[in-house]
């Protein structure tokens, strides 16, 4: 059997279509779970600042996921995307994960949090500053979850969804504040795609 050349063009175009199909299948999806994990911080927020430097005190700036304007005060959000069982505690060094066969380590997130709550209060003066690692539904924590240790689909619950129609805004007693805090940061060089 001999093959037209017409038949050789249709069989380089599928082999070439197929894989191109595949992969640009996979960054859609990629593109839409970006898209929920980002609706879902901004869920809890009545003004959000994405990927901003903040003074620190110490003439540096430090680099912050998320900053929420909530109606319990300001809420700075370390987003993570690990997948797999995350093994970790407030005063360990580096928590693990577990994914199938691979097990890795990283830093523990909470010391670097805690250092951007600092520096977010001192930029935010009277507005009350609380701190979140906020972790993906791909990872998971089997033995319990560090203080200040959220998940992503939960946040809303622990936050309290944003309503912005209620008059006025739970969130407009730290206007003043936000303003402030506005006016300081910057954007970060350091953006990750979250």
């Amino acid at each position: 059997m001999t093959v037209t050349p017409g038949q050789l063009a249709l069989i380089l175009v599928v082999a070439v279509a197929v894989p191109g199909a595949l992969l640009g299948y996979r960054h859609w999806r990629k593109v839409q779970a970006r898209r929920r994990r980002l609706q879902q911080v901004a869920a809890v927020a009545f003004d959000m600042m994405q990927d901003v430097l903040v003074p620190d005190g110490n003439e540096g700036h430090l680099h912050v996921d998320f900053l929420l304007l909530t109606g319990a005060g300001l809420l700075v959000v370390d987003l993570r995307d690990v997948p797999g069982m995350i093994f970790g505690g407030e005063y360990m060094d580096e928590w693990t994960v577990m994914d199938g066969v691979r097990r890795a380590t990283f830093p523990n997130p909470l010391g670097s949090l805690y250092d951007r709550v600092a520096a977010v209060k001192l930029a935010a003066g009277k507005a009350p500053v609380d701190g979140r690692v906020v972790f993906s539904p791909r990872g998971r924590f089997p033995k319990g979850r560090p203080p200040r240790v959220s998940m992503l689909e939960s946040l809303a619950e622990e936050f309290g969804a944003a309503d912005r129609t209620l008059e006025p805004s739970p969130a407009s007693a730290w206007q003043e504040e936000w303003a402030a805090l506005k006016s300081v940061v910057q954007p970060s060089p350091h953006r990750r795609p979250h």
